[in-house]
């Protein structure tokens, strides 16, 4: 069956061929390596505030797990789709969301739904991998177009960014909020304090011969000295934050940034070929084998049969003396 081993991988071929020029649609892929710039972004307000019993996320300074995460949010692909991108199939600022549901034709579905399609398409696209050692996060983008797929990493990591910032900048905000009210509360303690203070010394003026009245004194004095420390404390602090609040901080540090892929990751001819051709060899030798068999059945059906006229040939020719003789009497 030399030629149908010639034939069936020949078959596939060609029909893999087809298939991978024709039918299968191009993809691209880009990637770039990012690294968080953000641990220490926030480090001295998430002291300040653990000093007043106001905790902060760990998210700020533990970014390793939270990045990937972020990534492959619903939050941060939602931007992302809703953002124009140039394509050579669709136009110019074109949105994502609609590149990956209805194209140029009309939408068919609630904006609802072909955002959840959208979602659920963009999510595939990407790829995020970590290195634990070094904290080196790798993000790959599958595009139809070589320049769509490098504009979407761009784009990805600038949201990311953003939401970064927006996210650390509302956390540092309520610092900055609580410091003001203790502020507020301690402002009030102390003039209370003060004003405590004051009266006891305008009704107390002669109180060297009384070791009571000195010790009460030197408590209330005291009780002012320690609010006014925390007043003054206070007061640094919250210039702390607002400095914090306002720091324009690179919360993702670019090491390797997108370039546009110069050839198609998906489909690989080549490879498709090799596996059609070795697939078609596998499916000729079974064939073959399912063939030779039905064959030789068949050679072997046929013998017996021969076999079985023959010998009720010689039956019925060795009877045939018995029969005349029947006949005859």
């Amino acid at each position: 069956h030399i030629s149908l081993m010639i034939v069936t991988p020949t078959i596939l071929c060609c029909l893999m061929i087809f298939y991978a020029s024709f039918v299968a649609k191009p993809s691209f892929k880009s990637s770039a390596k990012i690294l968080s710039g953000a641990g220490n972004a926030n480090s001295q307000v998430s002291g300040i505030a653990a000093q007043f019993g106001f905790r902060m996320p760990a998210s700020q300074s533990e970014p390793k797990w939270v990045y990937p995460d972020i990534i492959k949010s619903r939050t941060l692909a939602k931007a992302v789709i809703n953002r124009k991108f140039d394509t050579e199939q669709f136009g110019e600022q074109k949105k994502l969301l609609q590149i990956l549901t209805y194209g140029n034709s009309k939408p068919n579905k609630d904006l609802k739904i072909l955002e959840m399609d959208a979602i659920s398409s963009f999510s595939s696209m990407i790829g995020v991998s970590e290195n634990i050692t070094t904290g080196i996060i790798t993000l790959t983008v599958n595009a139809s177009e070589p320049k769509l797929a490098t504009d979407i990493v761009n784009m990805l990591i600038f949201e990311l960014d953003k939401h970064q910032k927006a996210y650390n900048s509302a956390k540092t905000n309520k610092t900055r909020k609580f410091i003001e009210e203790r502020i507020m509360d301690t402002q009030k303690e102390l003039s209370d304090a003060e004003e405590i203070l004051k009266d006891f010394i305008d009704r107390n003026r002669r109180i060297e011969n009384s070791p009571a009245l000195q010790l009460q004194r030197d408590r209330l004095a005291r009780e002012v000295s320690v609010l006014i420390g925390v007043f003054t404390t206070l007061k640094q602090q919250l210039e702390t934050a607002k400095i914090e609040e306002v720091r324009d901080s690179d919360y993702v540090i670019v090491l390797d940034p997108p370039v546009i892929p110069q050839n198609r990751s998906a489909p690989k001819k080549k490879l498709m070929v090799i596996s059609a051709g070795l697939l078609g060899i596998l499916f000729g030798l079974i064939i073959g084998f399912i063939k030779e068999y039905y064959e030789n059945s068949a050679k072997q059906n046929q013998k017996k049969i021969s076999l079985i006229k023959k010998n009720l040939s010689k039956g019925f020719l060795s009877s045939m003396p018995f029969l005349k003789n029947f006949i005859k009497n």
